[in-house]
């Protein structure tokens, strides 16, 4: 099994959730962060600073089996990307292991 962690943009959300669903990968999580990228903006407004730099971001984190890894990263690669800075990143982990609370059944079977 693999960890999926997406980072994108928030207004790509909607695009993404819709091209995981088509591939069959109808579970996930996700958060709304604040995040720092690697440009270094500023602004003033009304003399007062104001830091660019902090992003809005959508934080994703999926489970899936290995055979839909791939299929899974380029789902968010496809449907995420616009070609500008700021368009995100994936990150890929390994699961050992998984448990369905509920029945208490373990591995492949309860994602």
């Amino acid at each position: 099994m693999k960890k999926i962690e997406a980072i994108i943009r928030r207004s790509k959300y909607r695009i993404v959730k819709e091209a995981l669903h088509q591939q069959g990968i109808s579970f996930f999580s996700y958060w709304d962060v604040t995040g720092v990228g690697n440009e270094q903006k500023g602004s003033v407004y009304r003399g007062v600073s104001y830091s660019t730099s902090d992003i809005q971001r959508r934080y994703l984190s999926i489970v899936v089996n290995d055979e839909y890894e791939q299929i899974a990263i380029n789902a968010i690669l496809t449907a995420a990307k616009t070609g500008e800075v700021g368009d995100g990143k994936i990150f890929v982990s390994d699961i050992k292991e998984a448990y369905r609370i509920r029945t208490s059944e373990q591995g492949n079977a309860t994602i």
